[in-house]
């Protein structure tokens, strides 16, 4: 009696949960071209740059356990809203600063606020799928880099028109009006304090398979990372890109893993998990490969797409992987998939940084497709999420 009105919910939760997926991406993808400023606004070294994008990291880290502690008590919903509303003006916080003492608190809170937001939707996106019975999170991580896309390939060109303070009170008023239009419709799960049955309930897991997941979240969340924080100076420094044309890097590494996520599920349903996964890594592997080798901007920027494209579906096979594992609660299991995931933003950036300083970041490109290649050889442990698609 109540299909149609259900249906309708359902559908409206979909739409909210994607805007905020588009919203963080969002957020993100116009921090890249902010951060070469970074450099000559604060008059900073690349291995300082480093040590700030390391608090980002920080931060999330540190805001990714407390949402998971808020979501135990009362469902995603006051997560998200909370951590949504707080990404909106984060990175204003960081163009405010004028120094980079005043930039390490603003990097802390932009990550945690990034951080717990990701969490959230992540969470949200599950109870959704729940709901509808049928998988939307590659499709989310999908508007999560259409986002990206338009964050990075809008910020450069906004940046040298209106200045990167102005770029980034538009930024907060565009994600801002985005999260709170969407709020309203975000579904209300239930908390999850209570432990599914059959897992355990309290610790950490035994199983040795989930923490190999989550090295394998790692080196697939590592090379997305180093084009978020890295390309854009990349191609400044190496080949001699202006400041709108390095924005594209990401943005475009974005527009592709956009492009297949969105049909993340139909490859899935027709290759499974664990060739698809294989396939990804090894076309990812090649583009960062080419991206490390190219001599012009315009060729690394189209070498990023392509590993875009191969990333695109590896970090989405991995959650699933992790929240289809037996023996533990599917909370359990993201939640060690995406701390060690994301522990390569806390150490990974700094070490980039140093690296890049002294040798350029051509070999940091070429060095993290070999962890690509290691990804294609640990493809079989995904196959635990075409276990979850059958079921």
């Amino acid at each position: 009696m109540h299909a149609p009105s259900d249906t309708r919910s359902s559908n409206h939760a979909r739409r909210a949960v994607a805007a905020m997926f588009f919203a963080n991406g969002f957020v993100v993808g116009s921090w890249a071209p902010q951060i070469p400023l970074l450099l000559t606004r604060l008059d900073i070294s690349e291995t300082v740059l480093g040590l700030l994008i390391l608090l980002f990291g920080l931060g999330a880290l540190i805001a990714m356990p407390a949402c998971g502690i808020i979501m135990a008590r009362t469902g995603s919903r006051p997560a998200l809203t909370g951590f949504g509303v707080a990404t909106s003006v984060a990175l204003l916080l960081v163009a405010l600063a004028p120094d980079a003492w005043m930039a390490a608190p603003a990097m802390i809170v932009f990550g945690g606020a990034v951080g717990g937001m990701d969490v959230a939707m992540n969470t949200n996106a599950v109870a959704v799928e729940k709901r509808l019975k049928r998988a939307i999170m590659s499709s989310s991580h999908g508007f999560w880099s259409l986002g990206g896309f338009a964050g990075g390939g809008l910020g450069g060109g906004a940046i040298l028109v209106f200045g990167h303070l102005a770029h980034a009170g538009l930024v907060t008023a565009a994600t801002l009006a985005m999260v709170l239009t969407a709020l309203p419709f975000v579904i209300a799960d239930a908390a999850q304090d209570s432990p599914a049955e059959g897992t355990v309930p309290r610790g950490l897991p035994r199983r040795p398979a989930i923490y190999l997941i989550g090295l394998l979240a790692l080196f697939c969340m590592l090379p997305e990372g180093a084009v978020l924080d890295w390309a854009a100076l990349h191609l400044r420094q190496a080949l001699g890109a202006d400041i709108a044309t390095a924005g594209f890097a990401f943005a475009l590494f974005s527009g592709a893993m956009a492009t297949m996520r969105f049909a993340g599920d139909a490859v899935r349903d027709r290759f499974g998990a664990v060739d698809t996964l294989r396939g990804s890594a090894l076309i990812a592997a090649g583009g960062m490969l080419a991206a490390a080798l190219a001599p012009t901007p315009w060729l690394a920027i189209a070498a990023f797409a392509a590993a875009g494209f191969g990333i695109a579906n590896t970090v989405p096979i991995a959650f699933s992987a992790a929240g289809a594992q037996p023996g533990i609660s599917s909370s359990t299991g993201m939640s060690v998939a995406t701390t060690m995931g994301y522990s390569g933003i806390l150490a990974a950036p700094s070490a980039i940084g140093f690296i890049g300083e002294r040798t350029g970041f051509a070999p940091v490109f070429a060095g993290l497709a070999g962890l690509l290649l290691i990804v294609a050889l640990m493809a079989p442990l995904a196959s635990a999420a075409d276990s979850a698609r059958r079921v």
